[in-house]
């Protein structure tokens, strides 16, 4: 068949052709959602849903995979043989779903008439990736390799292999047109020692249809294994340069955690100056700031980003998933709690060297990536209490000011630029007709 060329942006921890602060929480979580930083802000971005409940796993990887479709080549290892019915695609849409109900979220508040409050008003918060069938298995006995399952899902055509040495291995998958680069052995090795077995796939050209599918979809997986485990090591071998890698863990009982890597929180309930909203810098604020606080880190952290019980959120980035969407992601208990731990790491071959091992926790307590922007009230203010509240809130946009400078490391200078302070006595060179006016 003719196949239409096509570029893919669609996540795998797999091996593929192109695979700070003190926060003080001040305030109950709530305000007017304004924007998010979802997984479209990384050009190299692997998301991996897992749920999680005692042995179970439902694993989900949507591929950040660009080229064309008859050069994919997916390798994942898996704790277990996984039979046909054990696998199937999935829809992005629910990649995307999770995306947004866990992004870090800007929210906006509006102060209210100093001269007729109606509440406290809110100071600044602490900062806190063909040969015959016999040729084929001889081809492979000789090479240590042994083909346990093969079968076709949706798009894809999938073996699940077991090896005795990653040499053998590597061969194999060349020979059998697997594009994966040389040297892939010395990162197989140290499955293979661990009994692991390997989940290869590549598109079956036969059944993909580029009007059907514009993009790869998500494989999801179904296992049982004591090992809560997310291989990361062999994204590394052809990537170019950092990446990102959101990990979205559902359990029934709380937070998971990274056992072997140090977890932090990533700076939250700042206040940062309104323009961050009306010039829409937000992405540009959030992908600043991460990277900011993943050198401080030394690369070598990962960032909690969200931790929240599914039925529920404030404020809302999207709305909580429903009954059939989380089966889609992978829910499977009965029970409806579901918990949500987002885990952002941006890795690259000389970090980590080990894969992410997790635990499941009783922990429920709530977090989430969440910016603040305050808008001084504009209206007539003709009162005692006024000239005393805009001294507050001058302190506060300066303050504001030097939050973003320091989450971002961009020049407050030019942050002082595009701020509309407030007018007060202390300013009044600024204005200099009011004191002769007055």
């Amino acid at each position: 068949m003719k196949l239409a060329k096509h570029k893919f942006r669609v996540g795998a921890i797999s091996l593929m052709i192109a695979l700070f602060f003190n926060i003080s929480p001040a305030l109950a979580f709530c305000g007017f959602y304004v924007a998010q930083a979802d997984g479209d802000l990384y050009n190299q971005a692997s998301q991996v849903i897992m749920a999680r409940d005692g042995d179970r796993t439902v694993l989900t990887m949507a591929n950040d995979y660009q080229g064309e479709v008859e050069n994919f080549a997916l390798v994942v290892p898996v704790p277990v043989v996984l039979k046909e019915e054990q696998v199937q695609v999935q829809t992005p849409k629910i990649i995307k779903r999770i995306d947004n109900f866990s992004a870090p979220r800007l929210v906006e508040y509006f102060d209210d008439n100093p001269c007729r409050p109606q509440g406290p008003i809110l100071h600044s918060l602490e900062s806190t990736a063909s040969q015959t069938e016999a040729g084929r298995a001889q081809s492979a006995d000789s090479l240590g390799v042994t083909v346990e399952e093969e079968f076709d899902v949706g798009e894809y055509s999938i073996v699940i292999l077991s090896a005795k040495e990653s040499k053998g291995l590597e061969t194999w998958l060349q020979q059998n047109n697997y594009n994966i680069p040389d040297g892939a052995s010395d990162l197989l090795q140290p499955y293979i020692r661990q009994n692991l077995k390997f989940f290869v796939a590549k598109v079956n050209l036969e059944k993909y249809n580029p009007d059907k599918f514009t993009s790869l979809r998500p494989l999801q997986m179904a296992y049982e294994s004591s090992r809560f485990i997310l291989p990361i090591r062999l994204g590394t071998l052809n990537a170019q340069g950092n990446q990102d890698l959101l990990v979205y863990i559902l359990s029934p009982k709380g937070q998971a955690e990274v056992t072997n890597y140090r977890t932090v929180k990533i700076p939250s309930d700042v206040q940062i100056p309104v323009y961050i909203k009306e010039e829409e810098k937000f992405p540009e604020f959030y992908q600043s700031m991460f990277e900011k606080s993943w050198e401080k880190n030394n690369g070598k952290t990962v960032f909690l980003e969200y931790a929240w019980d599914m039925s529920k959120c404030d404020p809302c980035s999207a709305q909580p998933l429903n009954s059939e969407e989380l089966k889609n992601a992978g829910v499977f208990w009965d029970d409806n709690s579901v918990f949500i731990t987002r885990l952002h790491v941006r890795y690259n071959h000389n970090l980590y060297p080990q894969d992410l091992r997790f635990q499941e926790t009783p922990n429920r307590e709530f977090f989430q990536g969440r910016y603040v922007i305050r808008h001084p009230y504009d209206g007539q203010a003709n009162c005692p209490e006024a000239e005393s509240y805009y001294e507050r809130v001058r302190d506060r946009q300066e303050k504001n000011a030097k939050t973003l400078a320091n989450l971002t490391g961009w020049k407050l200078s030019e942050i002082e630029e595009k701020i509309d302070f407030v007018e007060t006595e202390g300013n009044a060179s600024e204005v200099w007709w009011r004191q002769l006016f007055d």
